[in-house]
């Protein structure tokens, strides 16, 4: 019997978790702080075991990793260290869809001399994203070709008949996840020069992108794109951009969220009779409810009829309601997460979209050139899965999978750029109709 264990039941947990245990001869333990949301990821299956695990529990988790195969990390980002160190103790495989943080890079070497598999960025953006851009580069390669632009862009959004809200967007995933990779810098390469876009102004850095039979997106960056340069092989190209999707709007409103402090992740102790406009007028320096719109409008030089202010309205922050977090410690990025998830989570039947766009130049020795793009559009079940988790969790189900059946067996922390990952991942995302749809227009230089 194949045992993995599955840390964190959120909301890309089902997909994965239901994939392996279809798997013949797997058996599963799903972990996490609410029990009922791990039985209700295993649905009553009889070869899933669900069990709580308190946060800060050292030796239970330490007992859980110890007595499996291999561990799935779908816990915040900043534990999947500590779970790597305990993986590599007992000599236990792991996997997780999140980036590779410093911490996780430095435990390459330990891992290697372990014989332990750490995959990471097996998830979407970064998963699929890096393995279809593989796919292509590895192509114009055998080709005797170079790429020499390469533009990716990622987003997970309503589908375009469920985009009712103003801000084009509902969370299918952690809004505090969302929030906080808007405040990272980035850096990416245009026409041989280094951009670098400091974290308060990352939504100033924005470009519309068409997208075939969805219309036009807005794209800003996505963190540090000069970083994949090497992990693709693309020494020498001369533009680079990885950016992330959203409706048009998105970025001016943001742009005016973290001006007024709203991701602000200091403790700060809410009155008990706080409101929503006072919380507003607070972060402004304005005292008057009444005069809000006009004395934002006003500070930050923008038209109180536009449409950014509109959303902000929409949302109740001109309003005299009872602030959500009202009488608790607790910061205005917590307070922002529980307004929007109340105002912007999916509805019954509605249904996502993960929009994955690639653009590449290559030149090849003939003095032809080609443009290629490649397009996954996936749209979540009415009823059913989300785009979102299905796009995060069944990479990361087919490659614990490939591990615990020794379909992959190199050690150290890897990312999904080899063929031996990438082609049999993508693969057995097709048979599941997730794919890429790939184009190409020929010319000369």
């Amino acid at each position: 019997m194949k045992k993995i264990l599955v840390l964190g039941a959120g909301m890309v947990a089902r997909p994965l978790v239901q994939y392996l245990l279809d798997q013949p001869g797997f058996t599963l333990t799903v972990a996490d702080i609410v029990l009922a949301k791990a039985e209700e990821v295993i649905g009553g299956r009889d070869n899933g075991v669900a069990t709580a695990i308190t946060s800060g529990d050292s030796a239970s988790l330490e007992k859980l990793i110890s007595e499996h195969d291999l561990a799935v990390s779908l816990l915040p980002a900043p534990m999947h260290p500590t779970v790597a160190e305990l993986c590599i103790k007992h000599r236990r495989n792991m996997v997780t869809a999140s980036y590779v943080s410093p911490s996780m890079a430095a435990l390459d070497s330990a891992a290697k001399d372990a014989g332990v598999t750490i995959l990471n960025e097996i998830g979407v953006d970064p998963g699929i994203d890096h393995m279809s851009a593989m796919r292509v580069i590895d192509d114009v390669r055998d080709r005797g070709g170079e790429v020499v632009s390469f533009r990716s862009y990622c987003g997970g959004l309503p589908a375009p008949p469920d985009n009712d809200n103003p801000f084009g967007y509902k969370f299918s995933w952690s809004p505090r996840a969302v929030f906080t990779a808007g405040k990272n810098s980035a850096r990416y390469l245009r026409d041989g020069e280094e951009v670098h876009v400091p974290g308060p102004e990352l939504f100033t850095d924005h470009h519309t992108l068409p997208v075939e039979n969805i219309g036009e997106l807005e794209a800003y960056p996505n963190r540090d794109s000069l970083s994949y340069i090497s992990t693709y092989g693309l020494e020498g190209i001369r533009t680079m951009f990885r950016g992330t999707l959203r409706y048009p709007g998105w970025c001016d409103t943001l742009k005016l969220i973290a001006d007024l402090g709203l991701l602000s992740e200091e403790p700060v102790e809410f009155p008990a009779d706080m409101t929503y406009a006072r919380f507003l007028s607070q972060t402004i320096g304005n005292g008057s409810n009444e005069e809000l719109k006009s004395a934002l409008s006003a500070k930050f030089d923008i038209d109180p009829y536009s449409p950014i202010i509109s959303r902000l309205d929409w949302l109740g922050l001109f309003s005299n309601d009872l602030l959500p977090l009202a009488g608790q410690r607790s910061t205005s990025l917590d307070v922002l997460c529980c307004i929007m998830e109340r105002k912007m989570a999916y509805r019954p039947g509605e249904r996502d979209m993960i929009c994955l766009c690639h653009r590449f130049t290559a030149e090849f020795p003939d003095g032809s050139i080609e443009r290629i793009t490649s397009t996954l559009i996936d749209f979540g079940l009415a009823g059913g899965d989300s785009a979102m988790a299905r796009t995060v969790g069944l990479p990361a189900a087919i490659g614990a999978r490939m591990i615990v059946c020794g379909e992959l067996s190199t050690a150290g922390v890897l990312v999904p750029v080899k063929r031996e990952i990438y082609e049999p991942v993508l693969a057995g995302l097709a048979d599941m109709d997730i794919r890429c749809e790939e184009r190409t227009e020929k010319g000369n230089r």
